[in-house]
C-alpha cells in the first residue's frame, strides 16, 4: 500500500473538487497537509472537515505566494510533496474571447502555477515530488477551449522543462490530465440546466469506459505520484480519462 507517512504536503486549491479530495487522501496516506485557496470562508470549511492547515492565498498574487511561501517555511521548514492544483476555466470561441477572460485564464493556469514551482523550489526538499493539474484539453482541440486548452498545455511544457532542470536535486515534477471529471466542468459553461444535462449526456458516450471520473479517481494517482513507489518517474504526463482522449476519429 501507497504510504505517504511523515511527508509534509502543500495542495493549492484544496477547498473543493479535485484538490479537496487529494488532501483527504494524503491525510489517509500519513501526510501533513496544508491546503490554500482565494475564498476564505470555503477554505476554513474545508480545513476543518478534513483536519488540515489552511492559508489564504490567491495563486496568481505573486505577493500572496510570497506571503504562502513564509507561512509554509514556518510551519513545516521544507516540504516534501507540492501539488499545484489551483486553477480556472471559462469557456467562449476564438472570436469572442475577451482581453480579461485570456489574462485571468493565463495568470492563474499558467502564469500562477509557473511562480508557484519557483518560489516554492528554495523550501522543496532534495528528492521531493511536484505534480501539476493539468487537462487532456491541452491536447483535444474541444471547441470554445483555446485559452484554458493552451494554458495547459503551457503547463506540460513547463512540467518537461523543470523535469529536466530538477533532476539534480532529484525532485520530480509530473502531470496528471483529467478528462471529464463528474459534473463540475460543465456547471462552469453558462448554460441552463437542462443543456447541461444533454451536454453531459452526450459527452459521456464519447468516454470508453462510459462514467466520468471523481475526484476521488484524480487523488489517487497524484498520491501515487507524490510516493516514493513513483521515485522513477519524471517529467510524464498521466492521461486519467476513462479513454476520452484513445481515438477521436472513432468516436
Amino acid at each position: 500500500m501507497i504510504s505517504l507517512d511523515n511527508k509534509s504536503a502543500v495542495i493549492t486549491g484544496g477547498n473543493s473538487g479535485m484538490g479537496y479530495a487529494t488532501a483527504q487522501k494524503f491525510k489517509e496516506l500519513g501526510a501533513n497537509a496544508i491546503i490554500t485557496g482565494r475564498n476564505p470562508t470555503a477554505l476554513e470549511k474545508a480545513a476543518t472537515e478534513l483536519g488540515v492547515k489552511a492559508i489564504v492565498a490567491d495563486q496568481a498574487n505573486l505577493q500572496d505566494l510570497d506571503n504562502l511561501i513564509d507561512q509554509v517555511k514556518a510551519h513545516f521548514g521544507s516540504i516534501d510533496i507540492l501539488f499545484i492544483n489551483a486553477g480556472v476555466a471559462s469557456f467562449a470561441p476564438v472570436e469572442h474571447v475577451s482581453e480579461d477572460q485570456f489574462d485571468n485564464i493565463m495568470n492563474v493556469n499558467f502564469k500562477g502555477a509557473f511562480f508557484t514551482l519557483q518560489k516554492f523550489l528554495p523550501i522543496l526538499k532534495d528528492g521531493a515530488s511536484v505534480i501539476n493539474l493539468s487537462s487532456i484539453n491541452a491536447y483535444t482541440g474541444m471547441p470554445n477551449t483555446a485559452i484554458y486548452a493552451a494554458s495547459k498545455a503551457a503547463l506540460n511544457s513547463l512540467t518537461r522543462t523543470a523535469a529536466y532542470e530538477l533532476a539534480p536535486r532529484h525532485i520530480r515534477i509530473n502531470s496528471v490530465n483529467p478528462g471529464p471529471v463528474n459534473t463540475e466542468l460543465f456547471g462552469k459553461l453558462g448554460m441552463p440546466d437542462e443543456a447541461i444535462k444533454e451536454f453531459s449526456s452526450a459527452m459521456q458516450t464519447r468516454i470508453p469506459l462510459k462514467r466520468f471520473g471523481t475526484p476521488e479517481d484524480i487523488a489517487n494517482l497524484v498520491a501515487f505520484l507524490a510516493s516514493d513507489d513513483a521515485s522513477f518517474i519524471t517529467g510524464a504526463e498521466y492521461n486519467i480519462d476513462g479513454g476520452t482522449n484513445l481515438n477521436p476519429l472513432l468516436q
